[in-house]
């Protein structure tokens, strides 16, 4: 079983304990005291701060399914009077990867920045399947996360009508990169499915299901089987080494690639694709015109061939890459 949520990561220090009908991995629902999320009298903007190991599901309203992947189904509805998208964790067919999954969409919970989708709350109690609409024998867990946008930035890519900004994005996800690893987070499926784009054309990463944390920037783990998407996947990792935050800044290297030439990076058979990768160092094409001396993506033609670099060592840090970018947009 997964151990508890650690009450210190849960509620900010003016928040107590409060009696309520309510949802919480940390108690059996008993009717004694418990940690919930505060009622509508709460402010909404300290309510919109809240990281709660409690979901109030009476307050979870007007749902409907926007979209469904390996692990379980998305909502977008109404939480305390904000808008937001809830993740429902079921159990696949793989039980531990389905419990890990979950919980590592908890590493980055307690961290607030204009680059991350917020998690609001989360449970591991199916008290809301009346309210979801679902059997609760398969759920593992339900996360309340803000509500993004409509659209992620791989829909933005693959959409030539859709605008598109490859540098104000770049920036935007490479802050999110530099807050996470300074946090000791590595967010090890950085992909642009994993990123959504606000009204406002602000890029957030979300999707920590693959995540892991480590002590300190440069500390590494080691792990025999790393999820994640094979095509932005650094060549370490598919030959099952350690995990450092350089692993991010390689799927980023591939996400910058098709943002400038809106194409998938890779084509063909996967098991061909990784063989190549490793043996290799197969990578997408910087010989396009989008990248020639008089294509926008001149500029940054060197420093997608760095992230992507077969040793770890010679990619650039998240945090000098921010420095870099921000330099070229001056």
């Amino acid at each position: 079983m997964p151990s508890p949520i650690p009450v210190t990561r849960l509620l900010p220090t003016d928040f107590g304990l409060l009696v309520g009908v309510c949802s919480s991995p940390l108690t059996k629902h008993t009717g004694a005291l418990t940690l919930r999320v505060p009622n509508r009298t709460v402010p909404t903007k300290l309510a919109s701060r809240l990281w709660s190991s409690v979901i109030y599901w009476r307050e979870l309203r007007d749902l409907e399914p926007i979209g469904s992947g390996g692990f379980g189904l998305v909502f977008k509805g109404s939480y305390l009077g904000e808008t937001v998208a809830v993740k429902r964790v079921k159990c696949a067919k793989n039980k531990l990867a389905s419990r890990q999954s979950f919980w590592a969409e908890l590493n980055a919970a307690h961290l607030r920045h204009p680059n991350l989708v917020r998690v609001i709350a989360a449970s591991t109690q199916a008290n809301g399947d009346d309210v979801m609409g679902e059997s609760g024998d398969s759920v593992i867990g339900t996360i309340v996360m803000e509500f993004a946008g409509e659209m992620n930035l791989q829909q933005v890519i693959y959409s030539p009508a859709e605008p598109l900004r490859p540098e104000s994005y770049a920036t935007d996800i490479v802050r999110a990169l530099q807050h996470l690893h300074s946090q000791g987070i590595v967010h090890l499926d950085l992909k642009p499915a994993n990123v959504i784009l606000t009204r406002n054309g602000v890029c957030k990463l979300a999707d920590f299901g693959c995540s892991v944390k480590v002590e300190t920037q440069h500390a590494s783990v080691c792990r025999s089987e790393i999820g994640g998407t094979y095509t932005h996947r650094a060549p370490e990792l598919l030959k099952g080494h350690e995990v450092t935050p350089s692993v991010d800044v390689y799927s980023f290297g591939i996400t910058l690639w098709q943002m400038f030439t809106r194409e998938p990076p890779y084509e063909g058979d996967r098991q061909h694709i990784i063989y190549a990768v490793v043996a290799y160092e197969l990578r997408p094409d910087l010989n396009k015109d989008v990248f020639s001396p008089t294509g926008p993506g001149c500029v940054f033609k060197e420093l997608i061939g760095r992230c992507w670099s077969a040793e770890p060592s010679n990619r650039p840090t998240a945090e000098q890459l921010l420095t870099e970018l921000c330099e070229l947009s001056l």
